[in-house]
């Protein structure tokens, strides 16, 4: 796969300098860490996006695991076209907003009653704000590594764009809004139940990614998600899932149906919209009476619940829903991993893998948690991302950040890039 200059991109990328800070609207889209400068992409669909100089890639990326279908998946695009026909936006209810609503409650029992937001930052700041008007308790327990959006309270020890950055992950943000987020570490049983033994009584929530994907892909040790569900459920506190890349990705009920746990709070986002700014949380019943118009914990947005994200958002879980889905899906995702396997063996590569999601991790030690993740080689990992893009191959563009197959990742696209990743390596 021959691929031309970037000379168009790299012009855009320049005049986008001149009227957007870092030239993107999201950090690590500048693609700095990785020593190159960003594709700027004028079409996609099915496996392929194709940048302004008419380079076409084999997307590993899907928009952040967004496009499980594909890019332009007909059966998405004529439904949101066909709401664009009848308005994009009302301000006022419409039954698609219920329709989806009770197909992401199928999919996910445990959100007996949920509301849809325009991002997953939305949804999981929503999320916590009712964990804290339900239980009447401010500390907050995350995860070291894990991402859950860029509200203040949330950047402390993140994963993804900010990675690199210690305390509070950003600057702007107040010590006062983070003194109540306390951050223990990711898969460590034993710190989680120190800290719950002394100090379990005071805890509004605990918000995880039950598997982590913003530190690159980072599998959980069930017991530790068992150990999370019971300090929780002994200490009165709110157990929220963030769930929007695992939601619809790694099972049509996410990960939590993959594990067995039934958490009391749930976020989803990214394919929930099939491609539009959609997100929601839910949860118990008596938890999310406590929203207004019903209770006093207050939230809203004009665009939630947009008409075109819900239509778009129907016709995903509709194709997704359908027989035979996932273990397709499962089955082409083990291929490709087992493949993969013989490849890097001896490398001194790391391959954390749940379900259609994967990171290669240029790592000489297995990778469990934050900490370990830090040591990856990041200039190999960076030397190897500029190799696979010379291939015609788009991988996400972070060590910290997972890689994603489609059903459109065909088995002859998915031997071009084991072929392509043997090379590169």
């Amino acid at each position: 796969m021959g691929i031309n200059d970037r000379k168009k991109s790299a012009a855009a990328f320049q005049e986008a300098l001149t009227v957007i800070p870092g030239g993107v609207n999201s950090p690590v889209r500048a693609l700095k860490s990785v020593g190159t400068t960003p594709l700027f992409v004028k079409e996609a669909k099915g496996a392929y996006i194709t940048d302004i100089d008419d380079n076409k890639f084999i997307d590993f990326c899907m928009s952040w695991g967004v496009f499980i279908l594909g890019h332009g998946n007909d059966d998405v695009n004529n439904a949101a076209k066909a709401a664009i026909e009848r308005g994009s936006s009302y301000g006022i209810p419409t039954l698609a907003e219920t329709e989806l609503a009770k197909r992401v409650r199928n999919a996910f029992p445990s959100m007996e009653r949920l509301r849809f937001v325009n991002s997953g930052t939305e949804a999981t700041m929503s999320a916590i704000r009712v964990a804290r008007g339900f239980t009447g308790r401010d500390i907050l327990v995350k995860f070291e590594g894990n991402y859950h959006g860029h509200a203040d309270h949330l950047l402390v020890a993140a994963g993804s764009g900010v990675a690199n950055i210690s305390n509070a992950s950003s600057a702007g943000v107040p010590q006062g809004f983070v003194n109540y987020t306390v951050v223990l570490p990711y898969n460590d049983e034993e710190a989680l139940r120190k800290y719950f033994k002394e100090n379990g009584d005071k805890v509004a929530a605990v918000i995880l990614e039950p598997v982590a994907c913003n530190m690159g892909v980072v599998v959980p040790d069930e017991s530790f998600l068992h150990a999370v569900r019971e300090v929780t459920e002994k200490s009165g506190t709110i157990l929220i899932f963030d769930e929007v890349i695992t939601g619809f990705r790694l099972s049509f009920g996410g990960a939590q149906q993959r594990f067995g746990i039934k958490p009391d709070m749930t976020t989803v986002g990214k394919i929930v919209g099939g491609g539009f700014p959609a997100a929601a949380f839910g949860g118990r019943e008596d938890i999310m009476r406590v929203l207004a118009p019903e209770g006093p914990v207050y939230q809203a947005g004009t665009l939630s619940g947009n008409p075109v994200a819900m239509a778009a958002g129907i016709a995903t879980l509709d194709t997704l829903s359908k027989d035979g889905f996932y273990s397709e899906l499962e089955q082409r995702s083990d291929n490709f991993i087992s493949k993969l396997e013989k490849i890097i063996a001896g490398k001194g590569i790391q391959l954390n893998r749940c379900g259609s999601m994967f990171t290669m991790f240029f790592n000489s030690s297995p990778v469990r948690n934050f900490q370990d993740t830090k040591k990856s080689d990041q200039e190999r990992f960076a030397k190897y991302f500029r190799n696979m893009l010379s291939r015609g191959i788009y991988v996400s563009p972070s060590q910290f950040e997972g890689n994603f197959i489609s059903v459109c990742h065909t088995p002859e696209i998915l031997d071009y890039v084991l072929k392509s990743i043997e090379e590169s390596i």
